[in-house]
């Protein structure tokens, strides 16, 4: 497959700006347009299991019917089941049959999709879609712990959900762009890592960079004109009146954390930072990991690590809280032919 056309996830810690860049390829032209959620192999795969199965498939679909994700792409619901019957085997098969059916549609050469927790899974996607493409948006970890915050995001353990809230989530976001890298250097020609800040700010220099890698027409005045969803509104945990319309989404850490609070994130994710491009502002004897820094880091990274284990390599993944997929009421799952070639 030309480059031109190949497939591109949009990867990302949450809140790294993951819905800009997608609505920013979106607004560019060419690709097709998806507003749904496809939660594939976080929630599909372990909920009903390996596709190779029949029934499996027809569960998932029994599922996937119902949710606000079908009922935004806009199609048939008869020939879609009839096509995942009869030729997914695989997480990234009913991706890839569900969106190439979304761009057929609307004639459109390629699509892209968006999930921040994709950037777990890029190992996956890739053995099933060989051709993807990978977009991981990196931003800086301050602001990250400072937005999920406020947002509740991401739940830290019960002893640190008071002052120690930061620097546990702030670890969140380093074991996720940890992965994220891993993933990547592995596919070093189908990675690319854009930071959110520069693509705020300096987003025709980032949009020049990034057309390159996917081999698309990413005009920055045509995507300001077309300006589909996050081009062209806000998408703050703050809300407008709490920084005023046009305040800079980006370093707001620096006026909504105290020194005490930046110390503490400096002193425990100071090394990921840095990689990645963030310089620390904490002098080094206040900001110096302890003991206590240290059983955090490893406390934290093994917890992670363990329960996405349990979610996609063990029976608990059944048991995975559909809730976001919003369903309706059971409808009948359509009849249609079952091939004597289905296995």
């Amino acid at each position: 497959m030309e480059r031109k056309n190949r497939p591109v996830f949009v990867v990302g810690c949450h809140r790294s700006g993951t819905n800009l860049l997608y609505d920013t390829l979106l607004s560019a032209g060419g690709f097709a347009v998806y507003r749904g959620y496809l939660p594939v192999y976080k929630m599909l795969v372990p909920r009903f299991g390996s596709l190779g199965k029949p029934g499996n498939r027809r569960q998932l679909m029994q599922t996937w019917l119902r949710s606000k994700g079908f009922r935004r792409s806009g199609l048939d619901a008869g020939e879609l089941t009839s096509k995942v019957l009869r030729e997914c085997r695989s997480g990234g098969d009913f991706i890839r049959i569900t969106m190439d059916e979304v761009a057929r549609r609307q004639k459109v050469p390629r699509w892209a999709v968006y999930d921040p927790d994709n950037v777990l899974f890029i190992p996956d996607i890739k053995r099933d879609i060989p051709e993807a493409l990978f977009v991981h948006i990196i931003r800086d970890g301050r602001d990250i712990a400072l937005s999920l915050r406020q947002m509740g995001g991401f739940r830290p353990l019960p002893w640190d959900r008071g002052r120690r809230n930061l620097p546990a989530t702030a670890l969140y976001w380093e074991w996720m762009v940890r992965k994220g890298r891993e993933h990547g250097r592995k596919i070093p020609s189908d990675y690319v890592e854009v930071h959110y800040e520069e693509l705020v700010a300096e987003p025709r220099l980032t949009l020049t960079l990034l057309s390159e890698f996917l081999d698309h027409d990413l005009d920055y005045d045509r995507i300001h004109s077309a300006g589909l969803g996050r081009v062209s509104e806000r998408n703050s945990s703050f809300g407008p009146s709490a920084a005023g319309s046009q305040a800079s989404p980006v370093n707001r850490w620096k006026e909504k954390l105290s020194s005490a609070e930046i110390a503490a994130i400096e002193a425990t994710v100071g090394g990921c930072l840095e990689e990645t491009g963030y310089p620390l502002t904490i002098p080094e004897p206040e900001r110096r990991a302890g003991a206590r820094e240290k059983l955090m880091r490893a406390a934290y990274f093994n917890y992670l690590e363990t329960r996405l284990w349990l979610k996609t390599a063990t029976p608990a993944g059944r048991w995975a809280n559909l809730t976001t997929l919003e369903l309706t009421d059971t409808p009948a799952l359509p009849e249609v032919a079952s091939p004597r070639s289905v296995s």
